[in-house]
């Protein structure tokens, strides 16, 4: 059997600086997570390290091996980065929503363009892209603009708890909707918006879909120092082949070396590890 490629020592040194897997830069505050999301461009948010990619319940714990226990409602990291997501949505700065396979992720204002070209769905296509309950709920939030859940399940008229979920997820991945904030009095609930409310610019800006691979692969290459292969498809949502394109561009422009097949590593990353 074949043993699976291994990151080297410097390379997870290199992550554990940009991806705040260490105690001395463990994310603690709102502030310090907006400032992680626009440095590293994207990360999911309730991933541990079993999982490839930044996430931002790993930086609030400082440490690379950081593993969800079975009750996270009773875990004090688990409930800390919780209680961030929740106001990071009500502060509006950083992107957040469920975007490709339903995962919870954080983007940088300046990663959004590029996300939206993969995963955005149109206003041209939405008739034949979206079911029919996501076309119910967007109507009315077109309408109302902002929603509390209960409210929008019934103004939509899908009444199913699992089929406006589903709506909503749709929704979400075609980055048409975002929570715009979080209440939990007198009852829990999320404020329901249009992410073009918050985020007119960068959902408006027209990206052709090879640029868009290619800077979601820097990005991500930026933060990893090098990338295993099929782990940037893992991480982005990104078919292999798709993943595979836009690391092969990162190597053409000289930004990375292609150092076996399917794994690249960034140019000049003697110097960039020694400077972290």
């Amino acid at each position: 059997m074949r043993a699976r490629p291994q990151l080297t020592d410097d390379v997870e040194d290199y992550r554990d600086q940009r991806w705040c897997r260490e105690g001395t830069r463990q994310i603690q505050t709102a502030l310090d997570a907006e400032q992680f999301v626009e440095q590293i461009g994207f990360t999911a948010c309730l991933t541990e390290s079993r999982r490839p990619g930044p996430s931002l319940y790993v930086a609030v714990c400082g440490r690379r091996d950081a593993v969800l226990p079975r009750n996270v409602q009773k875990d004090e990291e688990a409930s800390l980065t919780w209680v961030l997501k929740d106001e990071l949505v009500n502060r509006g700065k950083v992107y957040y929503a469920k975007l490709a396979r339903g995962k919870a992720t954080f983007l940088a204002p300046r990663m959004i363009p590029y996300f939206h070209a993969i995963w955005g769905v149109r206003r041209s296509d939405e008739k034949r892209r979206l079911s029919k309950h996501a076309q119910a709920v967007l109507r009315v939030l077109r309408k109302e603009w902002e929603m509390a859940t209960a409210d929008l399940r019934d103004e939509a008229g899908v009444t199913d708890r699992h089929a406006f979920t589903k709506a909503m997820d749709e929704l979400q991945a075609a980055m048409i909707v975002v929570p715009s904030e979080v209440c939990y009095l007198p009852k829990f609930t999320y404020i329901w918006t249009l992410g073009i409310s918050r985020f007119p610019d960068p959902l408006l800006k027209r990206v052709k879909r090879d640029v868009a691979v290619k800077e979601i692969a820097r990005c991500f290459l930026a933060g990893a120092g090098a990338t295993l292969p099929g782990e940037m498809a893992r991480v982005t949502g990104l078919s292999r082949p798709e993943a595979g394109r836009g690391n092969r561009a990162l190597v053409a422009e000289g930004y990375a070396t292609m150092t076996a097949p399917g794994t690249y590593r960034l140019n000049d990353a003697d110097q960039r590890f020694s400077q972290r």
